[in-house]
């Protein structure tokens, strides 16, 4: 027996399922009304797209392998789409979210029912918009609790906190879109970055306007981080405290204690943070890690304060952390590079890392560009930048893939993926030459059987300008079983893979001029789509997607549309 309620009414369900008078799964509901509301930050006021009325949006909370339901109205002028991030939606693509790849957006005046189903997620996700750049705004944590009955992989905390970093641009941020598409160049860097919303009080006119945590001295706290900026990976650290990472994308990971943490766009990493200091409040502060040479970059901090309660013995004002260098990639990797999977212990995590695989893919992942006429785009030479993959720079469709594939509807995309790159040079060489810039349109997916096993190397490029790529994966989550610097060598880098306790992730920082491999099995059948998300790569075309065919089974393969799916 199931039964629905809102979530006025989980104090009263759960009475009653402790006295055992109905047993029966809760499926909460929730009401996400997008809507422009006046904010004011920096000084100066504008409207933004919100989520009812907040910044950040609202927090949703589950259980591992529960379902809630998100009833999403649009009020606004603008299309939009949510995503689920890292929900691996088991057999239901079509409330993923992304626009034009599983769904049309949904239009002003709108509503669409989508539901969002845990199955193997535990700790943090986020939710966001996925049309055009209206995530800049529009996005919430997620918190996903172990089920009833079963405890977290460490002592359980004194409270968890969502710590969500973002981006603020002064000027409305679809006029920055839209002259970003239309010049072709690189987009207006942002005028501060935000912790919950709020910039800080290093800002002008935001003495008020700074997030504070309130913690009580010999107590531990999860911190859930989740980087929502829209264009930057992102140093974090909080002054005269170390933290305990403890899990990434929802799933958990050794204890490893740093000083700093390193997130990109996408991801979320989950910290123990010890409140062990005699003072009485603290920064924590994040600011930006920028590896492109040449390309402009937002140099600002933003902070929020750590205030122990009842501490208030007179002291110095608060000072910054250390962060590491804006363009400190040996610092970003050594970060990245030691997270693993908790695949012993007290509360081991299954490792179901495949040892071989059926299909290995090499993907190259390049900044490009398209020649302009006259010379008379804002890029390299008057050029239009671009992106891709495997030299495919996406285009995106008039309906969504994922509706012509249930349909069988032809003429909407491609099944020709390639492979391997269609051209094999020296990557990551300091100089190439200017005729590799210019990639192909396309629209095109990549096929696989259900269960399928495959190996992603991810290999960056020194085209136009190598940087760092935070590719994110939906539908499922993937191993990151190895990376390194310069081209990947396909006879020695895998003998260094590491498939014994390798971190589950749904994002991986592809880091600058080097290479990441992944592995996983695609056992959720739909569409998937797969991006970079530094949204200026995304809507320049670096961005692809999987089709995973139905199994043999009626439970493995993939669900009817909704009835109310957004028409296109």
């Amino acid at each position: 027996m199931r039964c629905s309620v809102g979530v006025q009414a989980l104090p009263i369900l759960g009475l009653l399922l402790v006295l055992g008078i109905h047993r029966c799964e809760a499926i909460v509901h929730h009401k996400f009304v997008i809507q422009e509301t006046p904010y004011t930050r920096l000084c100066s006021t504008k409207s933004i797209l919100t989520v009812n009325g907040q910044l950040p949006g609202p927090t949703l909370y589950a259980h591992k392998g529960d379902t809630i339901i998100v009833d999403v109205y649009n009020k606004a002028k603008y299309n939009i789409t949510i995503h689920w991030h890292g929900v691996k939606q088991p057999r239901n693509p079509w409330h993923d979210g992304p626009e034009y790849i599983t769904q049309c957006p949904i239009k002003p005046g709108g509503k669409f029912r989508q539901n969002v189903t845990f199955s193997l997620e535990e700790g943090t996700l986020w939710w966001h918009a996925h049309s055009d750049w209206s995530r800049a705004t529009v996005y919430g944590a997620i918190i996903i609790y172990p089920k009833n009955g079963t405890s977290y992989a460490f002592a359980k905390p004194h409270a968890d906190v969502p710590i969500i970093l973002g981006e603020w641009w002064k000027q409305d941020i679809f006029a920055i879109y839209d002259e970003f598409q239309q010049t072709g160049g690189d987009p207006n860097v942002s005028d501060a970055y935000l912790i919950n919303g709020q910039p800080g009080d290093l800002y002008p006119c935001s003495k008020q306007d700074t997030f504070r945590l309130a913690v009580e001295y010999g107590k531990t706290y999860l911190l859930r981080l989740i980087n929502a900026a829209l264009q930057d990976i992102l140093f974090f650290a909080i002054a005269d405290h170390q933290v305990t990472v403890v899990g990434t994308d929802a799933s958990y990971t050794k204890p490893l204690k740093v000083d700093y943490i390193t997130i990109s766009p996408g991801q979320t990493i989950d910290l123990l943070l010890e409140a062990n200091q005699p003072n009485d409040h603290y920064y924590m502060a994040a600011r930006v890690y920028s590896s492109a040479a040449g390309v402009a970059y937002d140099n600002t901090t933003t902070t929020a304060l750590i205030q122990y309660k009842g501490r208030y013995t007179p002291s110095s004002p608060p000072h910054l952390p250390y962060l590491p260098y804006y363009n400190d990639t040996a610092a970003s990797v050594n970060f990245t590079g030691r997270l693993r999977s908790l695949a012993s212990g007290d509360h081991p995590v299954p490792i179901t890392v495949p040892q071989t695989v059926k299909h290995k893919f090499l993907f190259t992942v390049s900044v490009n560009t398209f020649p302009c006429a006259n010379d008379s785009c804002a890029g390299p030479n008057g050029s239009r930048l671009a992106a891709s993959v495997n030299n495919i720079s996406f285009v995106s469709p008039s309906i969504d893939i994922l509706q012509a594939y249930y349909y069988h509807i032809k003429g909407v995309y491609g099944t020709r993926f390639p492979s391997k790159p269609p051209l094999k040079f020296d990557f990551t060489a300091e100089y190439l030459p200017l005729a590799l810039e210019t990639p192909r349109k396309g629209t095109e997916v990549k096929v696989l059987e259900y269960n399928a096993t495959v190996e992603i190397v991810f290999q960056g490029t020194n085209l136009v300008a190598g940087t760092d790529h935070p590719m994110h994966l939906h539908g499922t989550s993937f191993y990151v079983v190895g990376w390194g610097f310069g081209n990947f060598d396909k006879k020695k880098d895998p003998k260094r893979y590491n498939l014994v306790d390798p971190p589950l992730q749904n994002t991986i920082a592809v880091p600058k001029n080097g290479w990441a491999a992944v592995r996983l099995q695609f056992f959720n059948p739909g569409v998937w789509f797969m991006h970079c998300h530094l949204e200026r790569h995304l809507s320049w075309g670096m961005e692809m997607a999987f089709i995973v065919e139905n199994g043999p089974t009626p439970d493995t393969q993939m669900f009817p549309p909704p009835s109310d799916m957004p028409l296109c």
